[in-house]
């Protein structure tokens, strides 16, 4: 383990203007945003849909720092026979992989789910490592409900993303930490926060256990935001003071940056939060993107799995990341959107 390598990885991946594109969805996921735009999900369509998105020299030279693959992509190479993992590397941005198996129910607890892939994972690191990752990401998701979540769903969840983050650090891999608390639920942003500040809190007590050197680690936290279902939406500027409230609580100085997850938020409203988070400013770390959905539905609608509508899908995920790319310097306008429409 070289910390001073990791550290400088974690400082790449949260660059000012830059985020990360998560492009780690698992195949049953791509199936299902393909079906919405009428495109069957093969090995090729997959392919071809994530080389347009590498292939967006300005967005990923000027806005992405990282791209997090999946299994299947990160061994994949682009139709002229170049592997997508050089094609993002020619980009200046890095490569990384998601390598949890997702999430099962958890024993004894109805409505709850527990991460895995633990087993094995010390190799797959290896594996990946050797086909280029310079970073990793495992998910924990926790759900707010009647009774939860419990705190045997917490404390699981936090020791599997510790001993995750152990295991990539002693490989020289970045671990991404991400803690998601779900806005499905009917709860108010109150309540987001009280579960986010319990969970972040459980995490890094996990992280200390474990002994990860935080220097070489980033966050992928949920924003404090209300349940979908929920009567009372918070505002813009509440969601941004409670988000950074609890980080403030809860995550150490040692952590170089903060890649926010857009978890089900339109892409417009994933930005504004994103922005006005960095306009309050004042905080020792890094904060940016890591958005899956926020970045790619725009892109994903204009291709539709069409060869001449290509260019039209680099153009919308252009502007998607320059749009991200100005709010995590807190310069976006959403006057802007209404430009490039």
């Amino acid at each position: 383990m070289n910390l001073a390598e990791l550290h400088k990885v974690a400082l790449a991946m949260v660059a000012p203007g830059k985020g990360i594109l998560a492009a780690d969805e698992s195949t049953g996921t791509i199936k299902k945003r393909f079906e919405a735009i009428g495109v069957e999900s093969t090995a090729d369509t997959r392919r071809d849909y994530r080389e347009l998105l590498f292939r967006s020299a300005d967005a990923m030279r000027h806005h992405i720092s990282g791209v997090i693959l999946y299994d299947e992509t990160i061994r994949q190479s682009a139709k002229d026979g170049t592997p997508l993992v050089k094609i993002i590397e020619q980009t200046g941005a890095l490569p990384g992989i998601k390598v949890d198996k997702g999430t099962k129910p958890l024993p004894f607890s109805p409505g709850e789910v527990i991460t895995e892939g633990l087993d094995g994972l010390r190799d797959r690191l290896i594996e990946y490592r050797n086909h280029g990752a310079k970073f990793a990401k495992w998910r924990a998701v926790i759900d707010i409900g009647a009774g939860i979540p419990s705190h045997d769903c917490v404390n699981a969840n936090a020791q599997a993303l510790a001993r995750y983050a152990a295991l990539s650090v002693e490989e020289g891999i970045v671990p991404i930490v991400e803690p998601e608390v779900l806005m499905d639920g009917d709860h108010d942003a109150e309540r987001c926060y009280l579960v986010t500040e319990w969970l972040l809190k459980s995490v890094y007590e996990q992280l200390y256990y474990a002994r990860v050197p935080l220097e070489g680690t980033v966050l992928k936290p949920n924003m404090v935001v209300s349940g979908k279902k929920c009567a009372t939406r918070a505002s813009v500027e509440e969601v941004a003071e409670k988000t950074l409230r609890v980080l403030k609580a809860c995550v150490p100085v040692a952590v170089p940056g903060i890649a926010f997850l857009s978890g089900g938020q339109s892409d417009e409203e994933a930005t504004a939060h994103l922005d006005a988070i960095n306009r309050i400013g004042g905080v020792p770390w890094k904060l940016t993107f890591s958005y899956g959905r926020a970045l790619q539905a725009a892109p994903q609608k204009a291709w539709a799995g069409r060869p001449e509508n290509v260019g039209r899908a680099q153009m919308a995920f252009t502007h998607r990341a320059r749009m991200n790319g100005l709010a995590a310097l807190g310069q976006w306008k959403a006057e802007l959107e209404k430009k490039a429409a």
